[in-house]
């Protein structure tokens, strides 16, 4: 269970809630939700993400792990985020006929 749950009552009144009809709900604080933004909704809940991930072992220097840790939940997103932004822009270069810039190990 997540530390943060809570045993406290909802407060939201739920049966009144599903008896409303739809005109009797107030949408004028609500931003009109045009056909341009509605193609730029993004929903994923309950359906296969776009890209598969794999799971690897992946050795790292120990502060570079612990400055994303400091971070807070979800340093392997961002780190992962942070590779995408690389990788995205190599395949960017190589598509303009640049020579991508290459990383190279260093001993340690």
């Amino acid at each position: 269970m997540n530390s943060n749950s809570t045993t406290q009552k909802p407060e939201t009144d739920w049966e009144r809630v599903d008896a409303m009809a739809d005109e009797d709900i107030d949408l004028s604080e609500c931003d009109e939700i045009t056909p341009e933004r509605f193609a730029k909704a993004v929903v994923r809940r309950g359906l296969e993400p776009v890209r598969r991930k794999a799971q690897v072992t992946l050795r790292l220097d120990s502060d570079v792990i612990g400055w994303f840790k400091n971070g807070g939940r979800g340093y392997q997103t961002r780190i992962n985020s942070l590779l995408r932004a690389y990788v995205d822009q190599q395949r960017h270069h190589e598509a303009r006929g640049k020579r991508p810039g290459r990383v190279t190990s260093q001993p340690t």
